[in-house]
């Protein structure tokens, strides 16, 4: 049986942005399944204590310059030259999370990332006009009325709730986590050992 990587994923983190495209060849290469748990990022940080990097560790000398240039090394390594900070950063994403909840299933799931992805992290469209985001999902021809109306539907909510807690329960506290076979890898830096993972079977 394929094993399956589950993603526990907001859009608000842009390591998540960096990380979705070589998870994705990854899981191609070893042949495995691909699913994504839509978290709220905010809700972690307040369940865990922990903080965006740049407002956590701007008291550590030299360690935000440092993050900072590993993280233009990936870009670099990966040729990820569309990807823009977005001015707004750290933005409140619960809208965008509620629209990936509100997925009929895994397949559009994973067509919202992909259409949402790029607008937020290449085009920095503000995550908080529904508008914006409507022409966006639409644009990639997925039913935006529908899935916006759905992020006011106190199942939806709820379910966004049970998913952030339940990541937490496990384990996570940061944005991109993977989970394998109830194995855990946090950050991008760690997609090479997920890779073993799925070849090896060890973590």
């Amino acid at each position: 049986m394929p094993k399956t990587v589950e993603y526990i994923f907001d859009f608000a983190a842009p390591n998540g942005y960096l990380a979705w495209y070589p998870l994705k060849d990854i899981v191609a290469r070893a042949g495995a399944q691909l699913t994504v748990t839509p978290v709220f990022l905010g809700g972690m940080h307040k369940l865990t204590g922990n903080a965006p990097p740049m407002i956590r560790d701007a008291g550590v000398k030299g360690k935000v310059p440092y993050a900072a240039l590993e993280f233009q090394r990936f870009l670099d390594r990966h040729g990820m030259d569309r990807f823009r900070m977005h001015p707004a950063l750290p933005f409140n994403s619960i809208m965008l999370q509620r629209v990936l909840v509100a997925a009929q299933d895994e397949a559009e799931r994973q067509a919202i990332v992909e259409a949402l992805l790029p607008a937020v992290w290449e085009r920095n469209i503000d995550c908080s006009d529904a508008d914006a985001v409507a022409r966006e999902l639409a644009q990639a021809g997925l039913d935006a009325q529908r899935l916006l109306a759905a992020t006011q539907d106190a199942e939806v909510k709820a379910q966004l709730v049970a998913n952030t807690e339940h990541a937490v329960e496990r384990g996570g506290f940061g944005i991109p986590t993977f989970f394998v076979d109830g194995e855990m890898w946090f950050g991008k830096e760690r997609l090479g050992q997920l890779e073993g993972f799925l070849e090896g079977g060890k973590p």
